[in-house]
């Protein structure tokens, strides 16, 4: 019963024609952005160690460089206790680097990146499953709208979740579009990032339903493909033991190479790379979709994620970096890079507060 009344909601909004009265008064647009990632989520730093993380200096480093925007992941259990209060000194470090940001004329992305009831990598996800967990992700974004509606609408815009992976896009569908009507009813003229269903994958993006009509929505999509180039050696993937050579452009790992280096119980699983052959004509044809999709709804696509480990080859790595940059401005995508500092994983522009200069050079920052 409450699926039907949700699709009775979904049909008079679609049909009620106010959809057509949701303009910004002034333009959210994107180009170049970065994400601050495991610090308000995916961390379990707190107190000085978490306040030192992210600081004015990073702001200001990071508009020097010439991004014109970061996103921000935020997770539900350090927002919010398990009793649905909010963590007062979260929400002031947030606070802090918005104001911050838009000092910098930064603008922000808020992305509520895991739920308690949905991790991107866990195999239970009770999102999809029980009406609990979706009203508590709906009250999630019911506080954080209170808290953040304050900030201008030209600067400020909000992600209403990571990497979705439901097994039937229609759940998603529903989820989301639920979740955008009580964003909506608080804030009529906010951008919302969508996300394409399976973890942001651009191949599902045209499986997305968008509310017609209002052009405060971002489409999002993650990439990281090759994935055995972006991910070569990490920890938690399947691939971590794979130590053989890998290639970008062209294919990234020969049939000799593979069958030479490649562990035998990892065969069967990633024997196809010794077909995968990319480059940036190869980019740009797997974003086209994409692009389309945003183009019928008259939206702007956002690649809110994308990334390769410093494990990587370094002149692959720095090529890779290349000709993202070279398509994504080619196609007018804007985008996020995973991500600033990092100090356990191999991504990022700062690696224990060293810059990555090839990187930056690469990318074509100042």
């Amino acid at each position: 019963m409450k699926r039907l009344n949700y699709i009775l909601l979904l049909l008079g909004f679609l049909f009620s024609g106010t959809s057509n009265s949701i303009l910004a008064k002034e333009s959210f647009t994107l180009k170049r952005g970065v994400n601050i990632a495991h610090w308000l989520s995916q961390s379990a730093a707190r107190g000085t160690q978490r306040d030192e993380f992210f600081t004015e200096k990073d702001v200001k480093y990071i508009a020097s460089l010439g991004f014109d925007h970061i996103r921000i992941p935020i997770d539900e259990e350090q927002m919010f206790d398990e009793a649905g209060n909010k963590e007062p000194e979260a929400f002031a470090l947030l606070h802090r680097a918005i104001k911050q940001s838009l000092q910098e004329n930064l603008r922000v992305i808020v992305d509520l990146h895991i739920l308690r009831s949905h991790h991107f990598n866990a195999n239970e996800k009770p999102l999809f499953s029980k009406a609990s967990a979706q009203e508590a992700f709906y009250e999630c974004w019911r506080k954080l709208s209170a808290e953040l509606r304050k900030y201008p609408t030209s600067m400020v815009a909000y992600e209403l979740m990571n990497e979705p992976v439901a097994d039937d896009p229609e759940d998603w569908n529903l989820i989301a579009y639920t979740c955008y009507l009580e964003v909506r009813e608080r804030e009529p003229e906010r951008v919302i990032v969508i996300g394409s269903n399976r973890w942001q994958s651009y191949d599902t993006v045209k499986d997305l339903k968008v509310p017609e009509g209002d052009k405060n929505i971002l489409i999002s999509f993650h990439y990281y493909k090759p994935f055995l180039l972006t991910h070569y050696k990490a920890s938690w993937t399947e691939q971590k033991d794979y130590k053989g050579p890998v290639h970008y452009p062209g294919v990234t790992v020969n049939k000799d190479e593979f069958e030479a280096s490649c562990p035998d119980n990892l065969k069967g699983s990633l024997r196809w790379n010794t077909q995968s052959n990319y480059d940036a004509a190869r980019l740009k044809s797997e974003f086209q979709e994409a692009v389309n999709v945003a183009r019928r709804y008259g939206l702007q696509i956002y690649c809110g994620e994308y990334g390769c480990m410093k494990n990587a080859p370094e002149a692959d790595r720095l090529r890779w970096h290349r000709d993202m940059e070279q398509v994504f401005n080619e196609m007018g995508i804007a985008r996020a890079l995973w991500c600033y500092r990092e100090s356990k994983d191999g991504f990022g522009i700062l690696m224990i507060n060293n810059p990555d200069e090839s990187m930056i050079k690469a990318m074509g920052l100042k």
